[in-house]
């Protein structure tokens, strides 16, 4: 297992962060926020994006993709977390495009996916049911019927939800909430009738949504996968999602820590510049320590998404020790940034608590630092 990025990894991540710098700075999500763009990313951003490749990296070139790996996903996410950058990435590629090339069958795969990588369509994963990330609890209900299926039900915080082409929706065919057994995925094209998608507002101003099934009937080809096995590739999907955002928290944490060093360094009390004081050097050189084990548990779980030889349990471990560690480190970075900023940290002139915001809804996304602990002993 390799914890290092490869040299053709590092040139993706210069790519990347020229790109974003560029094209999609921290102003650029102000001006979303303060424009209300329901969409929360910028589609001829997005197109670039896709023309960059970014859409293809983790498929094989059988559908259209670079077969570059999970693992080049990690630079990309990580400039995005720096730039604060907005886009369907981790909706409709890691999470929509991984459940249809693990579970679709070829004929949904030709129509969908190839259009998902293409940039043509758009996915979203439909699988909470309330404000707290727990998969295995589904309730919403499929039954089976001559036509093919009939789903009823809500679902909570879907990520990039607000004008999806389609929805992954997980919903239970057999068992109780919290058996794995009985989970079901189904596509549900946006114009479905009975579905109704209404916006969701969290407080770093991203596309969130919540969907209403009202006896959603749905052809027996909506079905991905076999009825009632969705679970292996929905864990598989949503540990790759988990993955990617911890790789966004990384790069948010690692910003904010270099903005407070310059920040230590340049503001002056009592004629001296507060970097040299020591209780605050002993807190920096305190979030360079975090920084660094949450670099090495994230490349851990980067190579492991992509290692045939681990196990769903090892893989799960390493992916619910990077979020929980990830997410652990960007929250308290956030609010020393905040801390050390002083008073003006929190007021919006100042990009600290932009970050702070989406460190907050980032971490509690896929599952908050207490479910990855709770996900970490029962795997152990």
């Amino acid at each position: 297992m390799s914890l290092r990025y490869s040299d053709e990894q590092r040139l993706l991540a210069d790519s990347a962060r020229d790109f974003l710098a560029a094209r999609s700075p921290v102003s650029a999500q102000r001006r979303l926020r303060d424009d209300a763009v329901d969409l929360g990313f910028d589609a001829p951003l997005w197109h670039d994006a896709v023309e960059l490749g970014w859409s293809a990296i983790p498929f094989p070139e059988d559908f259209g993709g670079l077969d570059f790996g999970c693992k080049g996903l990690g630079p990309i996410f990580e400039s995005m977390g720096r730039n604060l950058s907005a886009s369907p990435l981790l909706s409709s590629v890691v999470l929509g495009g991984s459940l249809l090339h693990l579970a679709g069958n070829p004929a949904q795969q030709t129509h969908w996916l190839q259009a998902v990588i293409g940039g043509k369509q758009r996915l979203a994963l439909a699988v909470d049911e309330r404000s707290r990330h727990d998969p295995s609890r589904i309730v919403l209900e499929a039954k089976a019927e001559v036509q093919g299926y009939r789903l009823h039900g809500d679902k909570f915080w879907v990520v990039d939800g607000l004008g999806a082409d389609a929805y992954v929706v997980a919903a239970r065919t057999s068992g109780q909430p919290g058996d794995t057994q009985g989970i079901s995925l189904f596509l549900v094209p946006a114009d479905t009738r009975g579905l109704t998608v209404s916006a969701l507002s969290l407080i770093d101003s991203r596309n969130s949504a919540r969907l209403q099934l009202d006896q959603v009937l749905l052809g027996s080809d909506a079905l991905l996968g076999t009825l009632g096995e969705g679970w292996t590739a929905l864990e598989t999907a949503l540990d790759r999602g988990r993955t990617c955002l911890a790789a966004e928290l990384l790069g948010m944490a690692e910003q904010l820590f270099e903005t407070t060093l310059e920040y230590l360094k340049t503001r002056v009390q009592f004629d001296t510049p507060i970097g040299t004081f020591q209780v605050l050097q002993h807190r920096a050189a305190q979030m360079y320590i975090d920084l660094a084990l949450s670099r090495s548990a994230l490349m851990a779980a980067l190579a492991t998404l992509d290692d045939a030889s681990h196990d769903a349990r090892a893989r799960a471990r390493l992916v619910s020790l990077a979020k929980w560690k990830t997410g652990d480190t960007a929250i308290k970075v956030a609010n020393e940034a905040v801390q050390m900023h002083g008073g003006i940290g929190v007021t919006d002139e100042l990009d600290v608590g932009l970050y702070l915001k989406r460190v907050r809804v980032a971490q509690g996304c896929l599952g908050d630092r207490d479910f990855h602990c709770e996900r970490y002993l029962a795997h152990a």
